[in-house]
C-alpha cells in the first residue's frame, strides 16, 4: 500500500521490477495512484485495471511503453479488489 505505484517482475525477479504503473508519488492526478490494493490484466484491450482504493476509483494503464497516466473507468467507488467475468465486464 505504500509504493503507489505498480511493479511488473519478470521470471520470479522480485529485485529489478518495473514500474507500469504510478509511480510518481502519492496523490489523485492521472499519472498518480494512492494505496492501490487490486489489479488485473485485460487481454482484449493490452491493458492494467487497478483499484486506486485510496482515491476511490478504478483505473485503466495501457500496458504499452510510453504510457505515462491512466484512464479513469470508474470514480467514486469505495473498492479494494477488482474482477473481470467472461464478458469483460467489472
Amino acid at each position: 500500500l505504500g509504493n503507489h505505484r505498480i511493479m511488473q517482475c519478470k521470471n520470479g525477479d522480485t529485485t529489478n521490477g518495473q514500474v507500469v504503473a504510478g509511480g510518481k508519488g502519492q496523490g489523485n492526478g492521472l499519472h498518480q495512484l494512492n494505496a492501490p490494493t487490486d489489479v488485473l490484466i485485460d487481454k482484449e484491450t493490452d491493458s492494467l485495471i487497478i483499484c486506486d482504493w485510496q482515491n476511490q476509483r478504478v483505473v485503466r494503464w495501457s500496458r504499452r511503453s510510453g504510457t505515462t497516466q491512466g484512464e479513469i473507468l470508474i470514480d467514486n467507488i469505495d473498492c479494494y479488489g477488482v474482477a473481470m467475468d467472461e464478458q469483460g465486464y467489472l
